[in-house]
Protein backbone atom coordinates (compact mmCIF):
# COMPACT_ATOMS: atom_id res chain seq x y z
CA UNK A 1 0.00 0.00 0.00
CA UNK A 2 1.46 3.38 -0.99
CA UNK A 3 2.31 5.59 1.82
CA UNK A 4 1.06 9.18 2.22
CA UNK A 5 4.24 10.80 0.86
CA UNK A 6 3.95 8.92 -2.43
CA UNK A 7 0.38 10.10 -2.91
CA UNK A 8 1.39 13.68 -2.18
CA UNK A 9 4.22 13.46 -4.73
CA UNK A 10 1.90 12.03 -7.38
CA UNK A 11 -0.66 14.81 -6.74
CA UNK A 12 2.03 17.47 -6.90
CA UNK A 13 3.27 16.07 -10.21
CA UNK A 14 -0.30 16.15 -11.62
CA UNK A 15 -0.78 19.74 -10.46
CA UNK A 16 2.57 20.78 -11.89
CA UNK A 17 1.73 19.12 -15.21
CA UNK A 18 -1.63 20.92 -15.33
CA UNK A 19 0.03 24.26 -14.56
CA UNK A 20 2.63 23.74 -17.27
CA UNK A 21 -0.08 22.77 -19.75
CA UNK A 22 -2.17 25.84 -18.98
CA UNK A 23 0.91 28.07 -19.14
CA UNK A 24 1.70 26.62 -22.55
CA UNK A 25 -1.84 27.16 -23.81
CA UNK A 26 -2.71 30.47 -22.19
CA UNK A 27 0.63 32.10 -21.40
CA UNK A 28 2.03 33.37 -18.15
CA UNK A 29 -0.53 34.35 -15.51
CA UNK A 30 0.22 38.06 -15.97
CA UNK A 31 -0.27 37.74 -19.73
CA UNK A 32 -3.63 35.98 -19.53
CA UNK A 33 -6.66 37.95 -20.56
CA UNK A 34 -8.62 39.79 -17.96
CA UNK A 35 -12.11 41.28 -17.92
CA UNK A 36 -10.61 44.60 -19.00
CA UNK A 37 -9.33 43.06 -22.23
CA UNK A 38 -12.75 41.64 -22.98
CA UNK A 39 -14.39 45.00 -22.38
CA UNK A 40 -11.94 46.66 -24.76
CA UNK A 41 -12.78 44.08 -27.40
CA UNK A 42 -16.51 44.55 -26.83
CA UNK A 43 -16.29 48.34 -27.13
CA UNK A 44 -14.06 48.05 -30.20
CA UNK A 45 -16.48 45.61 -31.81
CA UNK A 46 -19.43 47.91 -31.14
CA UNK A 47 -17.59 50.88 -32.65
CA UNK A 48 -16.63 48.81 -35.69
CA UNK A 49 -20.24 47.65 -36.12
CA UNK A 50 -21.47 51.25 -35.93
CA UNK A 51 -18.96 52.35 -38.57
CA UNK A 52 -19.95 49.47 -40.87
CA UNK A 53 -23.64 50.35 -40.47
CA UNK A 54 -22.93 54.02 -41.22
CA UNK A 55 -20.97 53.07 -44.36
CA UNK A 56 -23.78 50.80 -45.54
CA UNK A 57 -26.36 53.53 -44.98
CA UNK A 58 -24.17 56.06 -46.81
CA UNK A 59 -23.63 53.78 -49.78
CA UNK A 60 -27.36 53.04 -49.94
CA UNK A 61 -28.15 56.76 -49.83
CA UNK A 62 -25.71 57.57 -52.63
CA UNK A 63 -26.97 54.70 -54.80
CA UNK A 64 -30.56 55.89 -54.26
CA UNK A 65 -29.61 59.46 -55.20
CA UNK A 66 -27.85 58.29 -58.34
CA UNK A 67 -30.76 56.09 -59.41
CA UNK A 68 -33.22 58.96 -58.81
CA UNK A 69 -30.98 61.27 -60.80
CA UNK A 70 -30.74 58.78 -63.67
CA UNK A 71 -34.49 58.20 -63.72
CA UNK A 72 -35.15 61.95 -63.63
CA UNK A 73 -32.69 62.64 -66.43
CA UNK A 74 -34.07 59.81 -68.58
CA UNK A 75 -37.68 61.00 -68.10
CA UNK A 76 -36.80 64.66 -68.82
CA UNK A 77 -35.91 64.13 -72.51
CA UNK A 78 -39.15 62.21 -73.01
CA UNK A 79 -41.12 65.08 -71.48
CA UNK A 80 -39.25 67.61 -73.62
CA UNK A 81 -39.84 65.53 -76.76
CA UNK A 82 -43.55 65.25 -76.07
CA UNK A 83 -43.71 69.01 -75.44
CA UNK A 84 -42.03 69.70 -78.81
CA UNK A 85 -44.45 67.45 -80.64
CA UNK A 86 -47.47 69.17 -79.03
CA UNK A 87 -46.18 72.66 -79.88
CA UNK A 88 -45.44 71.79 -83.50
Amino acid sequence: MPDQRDTVLIEQAKIQRMRLGSALLYGHIDERRTVNDHMKRLVGSLILAAVVCAVCAGVSFVVQLLSDRDSASSSAPAAVASFHTEVS
